[in-house]
């Protein structure tokens, strides 16, 4: 759990800011369908509101970790919110990210049920076990992971975004003809670009923290934000634009998965072990942010304990299914970190970019 001797680089606050939040947020593609895709033409402003989004909550995230020394999100929550409305938030995030890390459980049961006809099972039991050995090595042994497999992860984005234009080529016109708006978990793109940051940021803001303490400058901090934004933006671009060209793709758990089987066998099953190098690298993430968050309170030498009793009960609520939790949690809890998104907005306006004096964390 302890930070990192040395200063990360921007390419490590980059890689780690897209790989907490690469599958929860896009490589299945059923976050994508359900809240981009489904709005036609609209989902590409949807888009770029999105990555907008992405790149200035990950900047104020990024700096305010580095000037409060944040050990959790819980420094830089209770900072922008205040004491009472901080309590709220730092809940929400807590229980989301513990929600977050059962979803990828859920998604890699699906992953491995849909493409190998494994049970379930199988695919959570293997992904808890990765994600704890992992978390018990600290934040040096998760950013070294999303600084190796983030890489891996885009390029198997874009190359099934290229194979389906080699595969089943469509005009513009066709691509755009694809809209289904009251399938859309939100009533308008607006919202829906506006929630799906807001859920997304709940995980990045437990890692984000914590890893701006670890960061050497500024100019670190924000190339790392443009970065991890940009990339996010660019690979929620490709699967809109490929679950457009394959409406059909709607009907699975996994979209992404089938239209990568129909451009041959082989790219399924390469795509199905980068969704869940995805799955993982967010299930990192999600479970690194709840276990530290929890050792605040039960104390610092029972971090390995709250691991292992937290991946044993999302293992349980993991049943629950992928495309359930997906479509509820995910909007449910989008909803209420809009009150993290208003107290970091606050802050920026009240302060600036000026240097805030870290206050007391009740």
């Amino acid at each position: 759990m302890e930070m990192q001797a040395r200063k990360v680089t921007s390419f490590q606050i980059g890689a780690t800011y897209i790989g907490v939040t690469i599958g929860a947020g896009f490589a299945s593609g059923q976050e994508v369908l359900q809240f981009f895709a489904f709005f036609g033409p609209d989902s590409f402003l949807a888009l770029l509101l999105t990555t907008v989004l992405f790149v200035f909550f990950g900047w104020l995230v990024l700096r305010l970790g580095a000037i409060l020394k944040a050990v959790s999100h819980r420094e830089v929550i209770m900072h922008v919110s205040g004491r009472s409305l901080g309590v709220v938030v730092d809940i929400i995030i807590s229980f989301f990210l513990f929600g977050s890390f059962s979803v990828m459980l859920a998604g890699a049961g699906a992953s491995m049920e849909q493409q190998f006809g494994l049970p379930p099972i199988v695919g959570i039991l293997g992904m808890a076990v990765l994600s704890l050995v992992t978390v018990l090595s600290g934040l040096t042994g998760i950013v070294s992971v999303m600084s190796l497999l983030v890489p891996v992860m885009i390029a198997g984005v874009l190359a099934v975004f290229a194979g389906v234009q080699i595969v089943s080529p469509l005009t513009l016109k066709e691509v755009l003809d694809f809209s289904l708006p009251q399938a859309a978990v939100m009533p308008s793109w607006l919202l829906s670009a506006v929630t799906y940051v807001s859920y997304n940021m709940l995980v990045a803001v437990a890692v984000l923290s914590p890893l701006g303490a670890s960061t050497g400058t500024g100019k670190q901090i924000r190339e790392g934000a443009l970065l991890g934004g940009a990339g996010l933006g660019l690979g929620i671009l490709v699967i809109n634009l490929a679950l457009m060209s394959v409406p059909q793709a709607a009907g699975f758990p996994v979209p992404m998965s089938y239209i990568a089987n129909q451009i041959f066998p082989l790219a399924g099953v390469l795509y199905t072990l980068v969704l869940v190098m995805a799955i993982y690298t967010t299930a990192v993430g999600g479970l690194y942010g709840f276990a530290v968050r929890v050792s605040d309170k039960v104390g610092r030498r029972n971090f390995r304990s709250g691991v292992v009793v937290t991946v044993i009960v999302a293992v349980v609520a993991s049943q629950a299914g992928f495309t359930t939790l997906v479509r509820f949690l995910y909007t449910g809890v989008g909803i209420g970190g809009f009150l993290m998104l208003g107290g970091l907005l606050y802050n920026f306006f009240r302060v600036g970019l000026r240097r805030p004096r870290p206050g007391p964390v009740h």
